[in-house]
């Protein structure tokens, strides 16, 4: 047995150990890491700014010291309170976010107005309504943003506003935004494009009229009736939005309408403009998303030509192979794929024809970080070495002079400026909290630790914080090593016999055990160990970083595999001799409450008690792009929804089960817990569920609270 033990970088006091309650869990931020927020790198690569207690600050890269305030939202006229912010590209003028108004997970509405930096003037950017996805046009002449599902843009020149779509309406036709499902599953909302002379405005149309509604009802809190909140859900097999791309000339007022195929049930997942602004880009996928074409438009004509074509015998996930880099001479591009069996980046001529891989090997790029065309070097993230961490390295684009940049293991995130001269890391290991540094790219030099959480490391030492232990075990085919981490309590006591809770998500791609610090529901885990409950943290078959044939075993049957190591990992803990077999606890949420609801039922037995919040109960209730992506759809491939669907189980359930689900939930619906219940009140199992009245999938504050103390309280009497 494999096993490593980290020691936290905390210092060791002398007197007693303090004991985590809830409320420094949940709503006293006793735990909170700092970090350095709002960061953005100025054009001469000598400045970067950041969003500092309502103040935009412009910090000298040499010394890390701040040199100016740009804006103080505390003195303006009016005063604002400065949510975001944005330059214009040639950094004369600010477009500020404030009174922000979330509507699901990425989408929002907001009031934005526009800092002049030479007359030091604020003007509102439009007084007909809140704006949505505000955007500088690159010369600054102009902002373009949605309101009301339709687009527009400002003049800055005399403030008068152009609406160039007029036939948006709620729940029928969406421009210039995405609908609810490309939101949520294609990780963007904003669809709206500024052409590289300003001169255009490519955007998408959703026409989502045909898409059947989910009715999410509010209860609205002191209301004497409920209100019916109807929106566009495409459920798995049923019907999607329409998509189509559009490319509005500002001169001419007139919009161009690409072809692009009599097949209308499709995906545009990503789009934008080349390094050429009569040349817009688009990646469309079919139906099944196991065939992606790169399709470049002619601007002014509408003429579309297949550049690049990728298909694959599971799924292609653009969500993870999404990175598309045009050369400003309009020459290459670069794009990453996994058709080597890992995630890599490639370099092609603007006509699709591969020139040659920039990155190979049996690991994965998990991010493009930069790409400096003149000095033609790369700057990337990888799992080279070992895929729990996120390293930093440089490569020539001929795939030579691979160079590591980052000197500790760990996870490492780069923000790199916009000269490629400095570069910010934020960096967490398992032993460390976040540390923002700020480096000179030339001799990779350090220049200044800008945040090291030296007040939290103190905090660490005072409640004695133990480190994550780190260990593998054998999947259920006997051969795959898949990984895990245990908390133990400081005075854990090798002779004794202790509870466990295993935590896991076990969702595609989405690992839960890495080099870094903290997350999630860390510091509860924390207090559970310290009453004496060791909590575990393991991943299955089919999560992530480990290259596209272990993420993508689990196609068309989700849940089979993950069960099935789940079920091993509880054998490999049970063996353990401090640890009691007949008390072992499972608990998720989202996917990982679908596991934990088919662990209690399909895998019945092997855990006595099961937490399960917010799960999926049947994939024919999830949305379409996510559910089809890798079961198909129900039509094609039945079996994949109903065999490992806990309502299908139901009656097999055995020990203590709490289910938890949040009313108002527009991602993973009500619905699945109510058809589960159904299940096991109809099987005469009994078991335990709490509802939170109008909250969404996940949620803080003082519902936070409560959830974790039910939570904390069914685990101590029943494990």
């Amino acid at each position: 047995m494999n096993r490593l033990i980290l020691l936290l970088l905390i210092p060791v006091l002398s007197y007693s150990q303090k004991q985590i309650t809830i409320d420094d869990v949940t709503i006293n931020n006793t735990f909170a890491q700092k970090s350095v927020s709002g960061i953005n790198w100025m054009n001469d690569g000598k400045f970067y700014s950041s969003l500092t207690e309502n103040k935009i600050l412009k910090y000298d890269v040499s010394t890390g010291q701040p040199a100016e305030v740009i804006v103080d939202g505390n003195t303006l006229t009016p005063s604002i309170q400065i949510q975001s912010y944005s330059f214009s590209q040639g950094e004369k003028k600010l477009l500020l976010t404030t009174a922000r108004e979330s509507i699901y997970r990425r989408s929002f509405k907001a009031d934005y107005y526009i800092y002049d930096l030479l007359t030091k003037t604020l003007t509102p950017l439009s007084k007909n309504g809140k704006q949505q996805y505000a955007t500088f046009s690159p010369d600054a002449s102009r902002i373009a943003f949605t309101r009301s599902n339709n687009l527009y843009y400002v003049n800055l020149q005399d403030m008068s506003e152009v609406q160039v779509t007029n036939d948006g309406k709620f729940n029928r036709i969406i421009n210039g935004s995405t609908d609810w499902v490309y939101e949520e599953e294609f990780g963007f909302a904003q669809a709206f494009y500024w052409s590289p002379d300003g001169k255009k405005l490519a955007y998408y149309r959703f026409d989502e009229s045909m898409v059947k509604e989910y009715n999410l009802q509010k209860w609205n809190r002191g209301q004497l009736y409920p209100e019916d909140y109807r929106f566009k859900y495409p459920k798995a097999g049923e019907t999607n939005s329409v998509v189509e791309i559009f490319i509005y000339d500002l001169a001419t007022k007139q919009s161009v309408h690409p072809d692009l195929g009599s097949d209308k049930d499709i995906y545009l997942p990503r789009a934008q403009w080349t390094a050429d602004p009569n040349v817009f880009s688009v990646r469309k996928m079919n139906r099944l998303q196991n065939e992606v074409e790169l399709i470049h438009i002619q601007a002014t004509t509408g003429e579309t030509q297949v550049i690049l074509k990728e298909s694959s015998d599971t799924y292609v996930d653009m969500e993870y192979t999404d990175e598309l880099i045009y050369s400003a001479d309009k020459k290459f591009f670069m794009a990453s794929s996994e058709r080597s069996g890992y995630k890599h980046l490639y370099w092609y001529s603007i006509d699709g024809k591969l020139i040659n891989p920039i990155t190979s090997g049996n690991w994965e790029v998990t991010q493009l970080v930069a790409f400096d065309e003149k000095a033609k070097i790369v700057y990337y993230l990888s799992t080279e070495g070992n895929y729990l961490n996120r390293t930093f390295y440089s490569i020539s684009l001929d795939g030579k002079k691979k160079t590591k940049l980052s000197k500790e293991d760990g996870t490492h995130s780069i923000n790199m400026s916009k000269d490629y001269q400095f570069y910010i890391d934020n960096f967490t290991s398992a032993n460390q909290p976040l540390t923002v540094s700020l480096y000179k790219t030339k001799g990779n030099a350090l220049v200044k630790v800008l945040e090291a959480n030296e007040g939290l490391s103190k905090t660490l030492g005072e409640y004695t914080i133990t480190a994550k232990e780190f260990f593998k075990f054998k999947s259920a085919d006997g051969v795959t090593d898949l990984d895990g981490y245990l908390i133990k309590p400081q005075n854990f006591d090798a002779s004794k016999n202790y509870p466990v809770l295993v935590y896991q998500y076990s969702g595609p791609r989405a690992s839960s055990v890495s080099n870094s610090f903290a997350g999630g529901y860390f510091y509860w885990y924390q207090m559970l160990a310290q009453q004496g409950i060791l909590v575990a943290v393991i991943d299955t078959r089919g999560t992530g970083n480990r290259g596209e044939k272990f993420a993508k075993m689990t196609y068309k049957q989700l849940g089979k595999y993950e069960l099935e190591d789940l079920l091993a990992g509880a054998k490999h803990l049970g063996a353990l001799p401090y640890i009691d077999e007949t008390r072992m606890g499972i608990f998720g949420w989202s996917y990982g409450g679908y596991m934990a609801s088919l662990a209690m039922t399909k895998g019945a037995g092997v855990y006595k008690l099961g937490i399960a919040g917010a799960p999926v109960t049947n994939w024919r209730f999830y949305d379409t792009i996510y559910t089809e992506r890798f079961l198909q759809t129900p039509q094609l491939n039945p079996g994949g929804y109903d065999d490992n669907s806990p309502t299908t189980h139901a009656a097999n359930l055995q020990g203590k089960f709490l289910l938890i689900h949040g009313t108002g939930d527009d991602n993973v619906h009500f619905q699945n817990s109510v058809a589960l219940e159904d299940g096991l009140i109809r099987a005469g199992k009994q078991f335990r569920s709490f509802y939170y009245p109008d909250l969404p999938h996940g949620w803080g504050g003082k519902p936070r609270q409560h959830l974790v103390e039910m939570m904390t309280e069914f685990l101590k009497q029943n494990l």
